[in-house]
């Protein structure tokens, strides 16, 4: 139902580098920038999909007012475990280890962190081990 969305964040180069090293965990990559000069010089952003198609952007704006909570699906529960050590690497905040949230379903996988801006960034994989 949702094609993208995007966040501002406060920090653009550290946000870049922070979800560069994330998103290859999740079979996804930054695969468009746009700069300044394309946007008529108030925005620049970085666009993160699978295939060339990106469906979560971050750019300039300044930090969004209240925690933003986005969960990115993974294939798998691996990389749940790898996306939640990569993110504690590149500087993320724990607020939630890799494991079944059974509450929301038996399946349910997930692993939770605080990105540089402090939004609740969940990887989930909702299929049976």
């Amino acid at each position: 139902m949702i094609d993208h969305m995007g966040i501002s964040v406060s920090d653009f180069a550290t946000s870049k580098a922070f979800y560069d090293a994330v998103m290859p965990t999740l079979g996804a990559a930054r695969c468009m920038d746009v700069t300044a000069e394309q946007t008529g010089g108030t925005y620049e952003g970085a666009g993160y999909g699978v295939g060339g198609k990106p469906s979560f952007w971050i750019g300039i704006g300044g930090a969004l007012q209240g925690r933003l909570h986005v969960a990115f699906t993974a294939n798998d529960r691996a990389s749940v475990n790898a996306f939640y050590e990569a993110a504690i690497k590149a500087g993320a905040t724990d607020n939630g280890p890799p494991g079944i949230r059974a509450h929301y379903h038996p399946n349910y996988y997930g692993a939770f962190v605080l990105d540089p801006d402090g939004h609740n960034i969940e990887a989930v994989c909702h299929r049976p081990e």
